[in-house]
Formats: C-alpha cells, sequence, structure tokens
C-alpha cells in the first residue's frame, strides 16, 4: 500500500484503486459542522499566542480544526469560541455529535473522538459598548 502522506484512506476501498480524502477537506466538513450548531460564536485559531483568538470566518473553518488521521480513522480537535450565556457542555457535545455525524457520513471514516477546546467567549454588542466606555 502506498503512503498515505496527507490524504486520508476511505474505508472500502479495493484493488481497482485507491481513494485518498484530503485532511483538508475533513477539517472544512467539521468546521461547518461545528458552526451549524446554535451557541458556536465562530472558530478560533489553533496556534493562539497569549491567549489571544481571532474569529475566523466561513472561508477559513479548516483554520479552527486539526485532524489526526489512522489508518481509516482519524481524531478531530476543534478550536472554538462560543456565544456569552451559552451552557458550554451541552454546546460542546452537541457540537460533537454533529461533527463526528458529519465526517463519518461525508467520508466514511470512523472518528474516534471530537475533543472541543474552547478558546473564547463572544458577547453581544451591546456588552462590548459598555465595557468599552467604563474603561
Amino acid at each position: 500500500m502506498e503512503e498515505q502522506g496527507e490524504f486520508l484512506p476511505l474505508p472500502g476501498e479495493d484493488e481497482g484503486g485507491h481513494i485518498r480524502i484530503a485532511s483538508e477537506v475533513v477539517s472544512v466538513i467539521a468546521g461547518i459542522a461545528a458552526m451549524e450548531i446554535d451557541g458556536v460564536a465562530g472558530m478560533a485559531s489553533g496556534g493562539l499566542v497569549g491567549g489571544l483568538s481571532e474569529m475566523l470566518g466561513w472561508k477559513n473553518l479548516g483554520k479552527g480544526v486539526k485532524v489526526e488521521v489512522g489508518e481509516r480513522e482519524c481524531t478531530i480537535d476543534l478550536f472554538m469560541i462560543v456565544h456569552y450565556g451559552v451552557r458550554i457542555p451541552q454546546v460542546a457535545e452537541r457540537v460533537q455529535d454533529n461533527v463526528k455525524r458529519a465526517v463519518e457520513t461525508m467520508t466514511g471514516l470512523r472518528v474516534r473522538g471530537v475533543n472541543i477546546h474552547i478558546q473564547g467567549v463572544a458577547f453581544p454588542e451591546a456588552q462590548r459598548e459598555q465595557e468599552a466606555r467604563a474603561r
């Protein structure tokens, strides 16, 4: 079998050829599935310096996702920002379920785990303005 590189093997490949899915594809699927859940404000860049996080738009969903690849399975780490006032454990559990379902359905890969890293809290615009005036 040839070396996988940055591509994931698709279960069910046979002697007729190989099907490979780029790990970046899995990252985008996971990022979109995470953003579908109420309470998620955005994705955060994975390599945070000094606790600073950067909200990333729809174009960059794969940047808040890290995928570790096994033979026919993967582990996903999501770096997220949640809305102020949400119940973080409930939001995280819904994200885990949605990401796992989306990745397994679309790629055929088994998801061993979806690890959630909450990197920040997004406040409503009115509250941000009050905090700015208070300073």
